[in-house]
């Protein structure tokens, strides 16, 4: 974009950041010590990014030009929370497996892995706490050493992410969505072994079940889906 050249003194602006409402800093800078272009260096700092912003003159008028440069580490804060979603078709004689539990049904889903909807969800949701990648761009469904694999691979790989990064499991929420079959009786099951898969003690690990009340393919007994919230705490 361009604008006026600002006359006659020259300045580096450091920007406040959007929690503060007072006016911008200035402080002069040496001409002397700027190219024939009469450089003008705004810098603004936020999140931990450090954000310039430089303008050039050009006759009567300037080329504003943004960059973003890592002078800074990366924020590393206390608490982090993540999301997750999942969803698969059923389709007739395939495994319906659920948190690395075989599920009895006349159907399972649909997938390239073993089409755990609950694992990939909890894999997503500490994926997206840490600002990766989502599960479909670690773990491709075009590459085909995932054909058919346990979600189980996906699901300490995502632990493992986590203790790199410096962060255990505060607790995790996750809601289960299906017509059928009733989960009540595989509910424990489940919830064990994925607190055995994230290293996790069973009072942070809370598993729900829903139905859809008959609405859509997952009222119809034809998709199973999943949501999961993580909250993961600085070690």
């Amino acid at each position: 974009m361009a604008a006026l050249l600002p006359t006659p003194s020259l300045f580096t602006t450091k920007f406040p950041s959007k929690t503060r409402a007072s006016t911008p800093f200035l402080s002069p800078i040496n001409p002397l010590s700027l190219t024939n272009s009469r450089s003008i260096l705004w810098s603004s700092s936020e999140f931990g990014r450090r954000v310039e912003v430089r303008c050039h003159a050009m006759n009567s008028a300037v080329e504003v030009q943004t960059k973003r440069s890592s002078d800074k580490p990366r924020v590393s804060p206390p608490f982090r929370v993540g999301h997750g979603f999942d969803l698969h078709r059923l389709e007739p004689g395939l495994p319906l497996i659920i948190g690395g539990i075989n599920i009895p049904h006349d159907r399972g889903c649909e997938a390239h892995s073993d089409g755990d909807v609950l694992l990939h969800c909890v894999v997503d949701a500490i994926l997206g706490a840490l600002g990766l990648p989502d599960i479909g761009q670690i773990f491709p469904d075009s590459d085909p050493k995932w054909r058919g694999a346990e979600s189980s691979v996906f699901m300490r790989e995502a632990v493992k992410l986590m203790h790199e990064a410096g962060y255990e499991l505060g607790n995790l929420d996750a809601t289960l969505i299906l017509q059928r079959p009733k989960l009540s009786p595989h509910k424990e099951s489940i919830r064990a072994n994925l607190c055995e898969l994230l290293g996790a003690d069973p009072s942070v690990v809370n598993l729900k079940a829903k139905t859809h009340e008959k609405v859509d393919s997952l009222g119809e007994n034809r998709s199973i889906a999943a949501h999961t919230v993580v909250l993961l705490i600085k070690k």
